[in-house]
């Protein structure tokens, strides 16, 4: 069974653009920079927990439609 590849999914480019753009906002602001750092941090947790509950439930509807389709005799697409 092929797993789906979930860094291609619209929210994991979304928030890696994100993270991005206040990565790119904390080395070029100088009086901020502190500041701008921990933001960029915070994103970047925030963005791994998205990414691992994205792949969470992913794998949990993938495991459920098997059970489904495995119960009413049918096949894999």
């Amino acid at each position: 069974m092929r797993k789906p590849i979930m860094l291609e999914h619209p929210w994991i480019i979304y928030l890696r653009a994100c993270l991005a753009v206040r990565t790119h906002r904390a080395r070029t602001a100088p009086t901020r920079g502190a500041s701008a750092v921990e933001w960029a941090i915070i994103t970047a947790i925030i963005a791994g927990v998205a990414l691992g509950l994205a792949t969470l439930i992913s794998t949990l509807v993938e495991q459920k439609q098997a059970d489904i389709q495995s119960r009413l005799g049918g096949t894999e697409p």
